[in-house]
């Protein structure tokens, strides 16, 4: 049997597979610890995995492949990647970004391999990149992204038919880089202030205006004038970002998910889009915003892809 694991900033998932291509069982979601020592996140995946074994009747001995599909960065200890993720890990940040802790990594790899032995860790969107190329929105596409817009912005990035990863494993944080010189109300989690997470990832709304979110977003689909200049700012801001990364790459299409998109995605796709519609044609022309094919399952399929 397999473990496939999807950590957020907001939740942690936890599912079984017998193989890549059977179906996920047992999924058990729960908040993302964020107290105790760092390594509380290894301990609770440790516990949530007995769990599902226990519902399911399945030994946990017979676990011997975990796939972690988790938000990054990443850092690289004795070979073992630990998070250095700016929605868990208060220490990075410090006290003002309002985390109840000062962690500057949490540790995952290293206690998962001593349990189960075989651990592959991957940034949550290049694993949901590879879970769209093999079932989903990407399929037969060799220069792609996914990018996910929900607690944070994450990127993942395919060009050639090769997924990017980089020297730690974090290529395509696109998610933060700088967007403005300065905003005091855009502190994100990994320090900078006005970087994109930090403008228009959903704790940063909330921060930012008060407002939760999806408050947010409904409000503006029902054409309440303030809600919808706010929400056109964003738009502008994320829509930036993806085009930027279409010059920079020459991709051919996105995906997109995570829950600030997936709840809004009809309002919100064409807002994208029209960044990118007639801007520098020769390299914009024909490229497509989709929505992800593996719909709100992304995170969950995402882990999986990485035990294929």
């Amino acid at each position: 049997m397999r473990a496939c694991v999807d950590i957020g900033g907001t939740k942690v998932a936890v599912s079984l597979s017998a193989s890549s291509d059977a179906p996920l069982i047992g999924r058990r979601s729960e908040p993302t610890a964020k107290t105790g020592d760092n390594d509380a996140v290894a301990v609770q995946i440790i516990r949530m995995i007995d769990e599902v074994c226990a519902e399911q009747g399945v030994d946990p001995a017979t676990i011997d492949r975990v796939g972690v599909s988790s938000t990054g960065p990443f850092e690289l200890r004795d070979g073992k990647v630990e998070l250095a993720t700016p929605n868990i890990c208060g220490g990075i940040a410090g006290p003002s970004r309002g985390l109840p802790n000062t962690w500057m990594t949490a540790i995952i790899e290293a206690p998962l391999a001593e349990r189960f032995g075989s651990v592959r860790v991957e940034n949550d969107a290049v694993a949901a990149l590879e879970a769209e190329r093999h079932w989903g929105a990407l399929k037969g596409i060799d220069d792609c992204a996914y990018v996910t817009w929900s607690t944070g912005v994450g990127v993942g990035l395919c060009v050639g038919g090769r997924a990017l990863r980089g020297k730690n494993g974090n290529a395509g944080h696109a998610g933060h880089s700088f967007v403005v010189d300065d905003d005091s109300h855009a502190l994100c989690g990994c320090g900078n202030v006005g970087d994109v997470e930090g403008l228009i990832a959903g704790n940063s709304i909330a921060r930012r205006f008060d407002q939760d979110a999806a408050e947010l977003f409904t409000a503006a689909a029902a054409g309440e004038p303030k809600a919808l200049e706010t929400v056109d700012a964003l738009c502008r801001v994320m829509g930036r970002m993806l085009y930027n990364l279409v010059i920079t790459l020459d991709l051919q299409c996105i995906s997109l998910g995570g829950s600030v998109f997936w709840h809004h995605r009809d309002f919100v796709l064409p807002r994208l889009q029209a960044q990118i519609d007639g801007k520098l044609v020769p390299l914009t022309r024909g490229v497509r915003l989709v929505p992800a094919g593996l719909g709100d399952k992304v995170g969950d399929y995402a882990a999986l892809a990485l035990l294929d």
